[in-house]
């Protein structure tokens, strides 16, 4: 099946496969989160949120692969719904974030387990249901399939395509949760402590309101 990817459908898999990190390296809901999760939490947090993004992308292939894009794009309660839902975590997880409280005493020391105060099922859990509710997201996988994918591109190949661009956001954020955790520039944004997560915060909320009140076409 490789072999067949490679040898007819790459010019149509570098199509995609362009397509498709160009939208994940653009600033959203789960750059944030990744980004939030990197500063304030530390490392493991946030590689295993980009693992929740990463699996949560098949959500979206299997949603265009059987359809229910379709249904969803063409049925406005429905993806106001969506919409709604995904607001509303992100918002959730915001005015968490805004409530953060200057530690009393001597702050923390980054050698301490980030994972006390975000356990890892609860950073797997935001990194997945912050992608699988952005509708964004479902469209633009939607289109991803309908548009540059051709209609006779047998089914096996689309799934290939469906875990390659899995396999790739997963990559991107974990590398970013890399970068954003490396003891240096933890260190510098620890100057601004519960400021980091604070500012965060008001940004996830206002995504969340552009999550309901931009149009979608």
């Amino acid at each position: 099946m490789l072999n067949e990817l490679f040898s007819t459908y790459w010019q149509e898999f570098l199509v995609i496969a362009s397509a498709h990190i160009l939208a994940v390296a653009s600033p959203g809901p789960d750059f944030a989160i990744v980004m939030r999760q990197s500063l304030v939490f530390g490392r493991k947090p946030a590689i295993i949120t980009s693992i929740g993004i990463g699996l949560a992308i098949f959500v979206h292939v299997a949603i265009a692969l059987i359809g229910v894009g379709a249904l969803i794009k063409s049925t406005p309660w429905l993806f106001t719904s969506i919409k709604i839902a995904g607001a509303l975590y992100l918002g959730y997880i915001g005015f968490q974030a805004i409530r953060a409280k200057k530690p009393d005493g001597e702050q923390k020391s980054l050698e301490t387990s980030s994972s006390e105060t975000m356990p890892l099922i609860r950073a797997f859990r935001q990194g997945f249901i912050t992608n699988v509710l952005n509708p964004k997201a479902t469209l633009f996988f939607f289109s991803l399939f309908t548009s540059l994918v051709n209609v006779t591109t047998p089914l096996k190949i689309q799934t290939l395509y469906g875990i390659w661009m899995a396999f790739a956001t997963g990559a991107w954020f974990i590398t970013l949760s890399f970068l954003l955790s490396h003891r240096k520039v933890r260190q510098f944004f620890a100057n601004f402590g519960y400021w980091i997560d604070r500012i965060l915060g008001v940004f996830l909320i206002a995504l969340a309101f552009i999550l309901v009140f931009a149009k979608v076409n």
